[in-house]
């Protein structure tokens, strides 16, 4: 299994379909990292739609999205679901972030975050303006996640 990238380093750019709740309206998109430069994004890797802890952790990051964009930051949430699944987890819960669906795993691997036989572990990566990664946290268990409040600093310390 690939590590997670380093510090410091480039993050590994790509393109994945992405279902996008504004209002009662949902948008089919696709997303390129480096497409998004000039602004910080917070890549949320979770494991699974409608799963008790991955909707605690994207009601928290859609429920305060304003505290990201105080800070100038993105919040993308990616997992292996197709976009039908995703399409229904927003309408469920209301998610006003990008939900990426990465069914074929090819980000997941290239972040170093895949688990065999599970999927992945859940994960956040904070990327610079510039494209660079900046702050990881890679859980373990993945039955906690990070929260807003820690994320936010880590993004306002990017000055």
């Amino acid at each position: 299994m690939a590590s997670t990238p380093e510090l410091g380093t480039a993050a590994p750019d790509f393109t994945l379909p992405a279902v996008v709740l504004s209002g009662a309206d949902v948008q089919q998109r696709r997303f390129t990292l480096s497409e998004h430069r000039g602004k910080p994004i917070v890549l949320a890797f979770y494991p699974g739609d409608d799963t008790p802890v991955c909707t605690k952790q994207m009601c928290a990051y859609s429920n305060e999205l304003e505290k990201f964009t105080g800070v100038g930051a993105e919040v993308w949430g990616i997992s292996p679901q197709g976009l039908d699944s995703h399409e229904k987890f927003a309408r469920r819960h209301g998610l006003q972030l990008p939900l990426l669906a990465d069914p074929e795993k090819r980000v997941i691997r290239e972040y170093g975050i895949s688990l065999p036989g599970l999927g992945l572990k859940r994960s956040v990566f904070l990327i610079d303006a510039d494209g660079v990664l900046r702050w990881k946290h890679v859980a373990r268990l993945g039955l906690t996640y990070q929260p807003v409040g820690t994320l936010t600093v880590q993004i306002a310390a990017l000055g």
